[in-house]
């Protein structure tokens, strides 16, 4: 019994160390993603894509639609993604501009349609099947609808300084802008998630987010500018689930032992 209770102490120590550790994440609830899937996105979002040309972005998704948020000039996990998704659209055997398009949009208001058509040549090359002359198309916009689309897709950002904190994911639109799957990632992505997603957008059907959890597993270190795993966070799970089925065992083991004394 004084073990019993020893190991329930035990065990409280761990609830409320782990409840310290994660305190921190309720601290930055107001970055990351926030799934709106089935939403649709509104008809009067405006965007400058490469060439300068004004778009309205519900008008332009005429097909699944990926899209790639990021900042141009960002010294993170930004060119990483797109060089994640490039490489997984290239082994794919699905056809960009066809089956599919990719619309990769800046949140920083401050960059201009020079700096993305910078960016479309140097990522068109890499996918070197389909029309990635009118398939992928890199955007830039004013803080009013960089915020609009942001808060739709619940896309969380955070700026410090001349740089931003911010998640790395992907959202695929069916062809009628709704949301139908978000893709974590901050440099792969398998192709086979790649293709299924983008036949799931164009039956407009929504799938689940299997690796969703990575969003807890990893956080963004602003210091390295790159995502790290939470070993402290991750160590604390696997410890209270190890005391409770310590505990558990030892609760079986004395049931067992007053059922045989009873008997005898």
């Amino acid at each position: 019994m004084n073990l019993l209770r020893g190991t329930a102490r035990a065990i409280t120590v761990v609830i409320i160390s782990l409840i310290a550790t994660i305190g921190p994440i309720h601290a930055q609830e107001e970055l990351g993603v926030y799934e709106h899937l089935d939403d649709t996105i509104s008809d009067d979002l405006i965007f400058t894509d490469e060439l300068f040309n004004q778009v309205n972005l519900k008008d332009a998704i005429n097909k699944p639609t990926i899209i790639s948020l990021v900042y141009y000039e960002c010294p993170g996990i930004c060119s990483p993604l797109l060089n994640g998704l490039a490489e997984a659209l290239e082994k794919t055997d699905i056809t960009m501009g066809k089956d599919y398009q990719v619309f990769t949009i800046s949140f920083n208001q401050v960059e201009k349609p020079p700096l993305a058509l910078k960016k479309k040549k140097t990522y068109a090359k890499l996918v070197t099947h389909g029309d990635t002359e009118n398939g992928w198309h890199f955007f830039t916009g004013d803080s009013a609808n960089i915020y609009r689309l942001l808060n739709e897709v619940g896309f969380k950002v955070k700026k410090e300084g001349t740089q931003f904190i911010h998640p790395g994911t992907l959202i695929v639109l069916s062809p009628k802008g709704k949301i139908t799957r978000y893709l974590y990632g901050s440099a792969y992505f398998l192709p086979f998630d790649i293709k299924m997603a983008v036949a799931e957008a164009a039956q407009g059907r929504s799938g689940p987010t299997i690796t969703k959890m990575l969003n807890y597993c990893f956080s963004y270190d602003p210091a390295g500018k790159k995502y790290v795993f939470n070993v402290t966070k991750i160590s604390g799970i696997l410890i209270l689930l190890i005391a409770l089925i310590f505990l558990a065992s030892l609760s079986l083991k004395s049931r067992k032992s007053k059922k045989t004394d009873q008997i005898s």
